[in-house]
């Protein structure tokens, strides 16, 4: 039973990269990232990337330096190697897996589970949500989204910040409920503090969730800005900052959702939208998420509405007689 890591040899944004890897079980692997201060969103599918910079802490906490055929050979030996073939299958698998640990983690963690019943009523939530993620009608707002700011949530915490137990149960809820319209945040809300008050749990904490929720709305201004509220904005945004190939993904699967909207007025609006994002002075609004998000993020909006600017164009000069 040992984790092991490559040299670091593989480059990607600016640096190089080694394999983590563990010859025994996915557990220990988190395990061991986790007191590495590795987010959890470094892991793909049977290993995590970790940068050249944590390298010798790795190995000091540790690690056991092998070559890169060692760590596929450990990966296979253990049957936890995912081939590039099965990556599609994958990796829909290890993100329900992801949901279900999280969830139960949280229970535990706010004390939702300290009776079997109680225990029993908060995992059956966990599947309610969970199966409210996965709503046919969704296509941005779906269980990756969710993933997404729960992973956003984390890699705050590996940088310092403490994620507080009500940020992680409103990122849950915060689109439970998703119509595509203006009332989505109040009655996710609802649906939040409604469910929330049949558990054990805190009515102070419940209903902050529920507040934390309707922050959350497009455009609406916070007047008491506090850090719990604020890391659930940042983490809500950080698709901002994705890779180039995921940020297409999510302008895409923005205008599904809105596939009913003539394309001048989604265009139109979803400019509108976006710029008001490049006016603030910071897209995020703690320092880490500043450092670890802000640049890419603007970059990102930015290429986004000279995208859209374009396409409208195009489509007036082909209307034009």
């Amino acid at each position: 039973m040992a984790i092991l890591i490559d040299p670091p040899a593989w480059p990607a944004h600016g640096t190089l990269w080694s394999h983590l890897v563990s010859d025994f079980r996915y557990d220990e692997l988190h395990a061991f990232a986790r007191r590495l201060g590795v987010p959890r969103r470094g892991f793909d599918l049977d290993h995590y990337d970790v940068p050249a910079s944590l390298y010798e802490r790795a190995v000091a906490l540790g690690a056991r330096p092998v070559a890169a055929r060692d760590v596929v050979h450990a990966l296979r030996g253990a049957g936890l190697r995912v081939r590039q073939a099965e990556r599609e299958a994958v990796t829909p698998l290890r993100r329900r897996q992801f949901l279900v640990s999280e969830w139960a983690n949280l229970g535990e963690l706010v004390g939702a589970g300290a009776a079997r019943s109680a225990q029993h009523d908060w995992l059956a939530l966990g599947e309610t949500l969970i199966a409210r993620w996965n709503e046919a009608h969704r296509s941005y707002h779906d269980e990756r989204h969710l993933e997404d700011v729960l992973l956003a949530l984390d890699h705050l915490a590996t940088r310092g910040e403490r994620v507080a137990p009500d940020t992680l149960l409103a990122a849950w809820f915060h689109d439970a409920v998703y119509t595509g319209t203006g009332d989505d945040e109040l009655a996710s809300a609802a649906l939040a503090t409604s469910a929330l008050a049949q558990l054990p749990l805190d009515a102070a904490l419940v209903s902050r969730v529920g507040e934390f929720i309707v922050a959350t709305t497009p455009a609406r201004e916070l007047r008491d800005p506090a850090a719990p509220l604020d890391h659930l904005l940042d983490a809500d945004l950080s698709i901002f900052a994705a890779a180039p190939h995921r940020y297409r993904q999510y302008s895409e699967s923005v205008r599904l959702e809105y596939a009913h909207v003539p394309e001048p007025d989604f265009a139109s609006g979803r400019s509108r939208i976006l710029s008001s994002y490049l006016e603030q002075p910071a897209i995020y609004r703690t320092g880490t998420a500043q450092q670890l998000w802000e640049q890419r993020a603007r970059r990102n909006v930015l290429a986004e509405i000279e995208q859209l600017r374009i396409a409208v164009g195009a489509r007036a000069d082909e209307a034009a007689p």
